[in-house]
């Protein structure tokens, strides 16, 4: 593991934290049975049953994991 040779300033410290930004999640807008459903690409989603209770996962179709 590195381990730096000197003190890093306060001023360069906060600096270099400066540049960590966050960033609005890319969000895929789609319609399942009427209903507008948002959801992030290339994740697994929850498939639900009538009554709002999680039943598993699925990936592009596919049963992935259970819930």
């Amino acid at each position: 593991m590195p381990v730096p040779k000197r003190k890093m300033s306060r001023a360069n410290t906060r600096a270099r934290r400066s540049q960590w930004k966050a960033q609005v999640p890319a969000l895929v807008k789609t319609v399942e049975n009427g209903r507008t459903v948002y959801s992030l690409p290339h994740r697994a989603k929850v498939v639900e049953d009538s009554v709002g209770t999680p039943l598993f996962f699925e990936y592009k179709g596919r049963k992935v994991a259970d819930a």
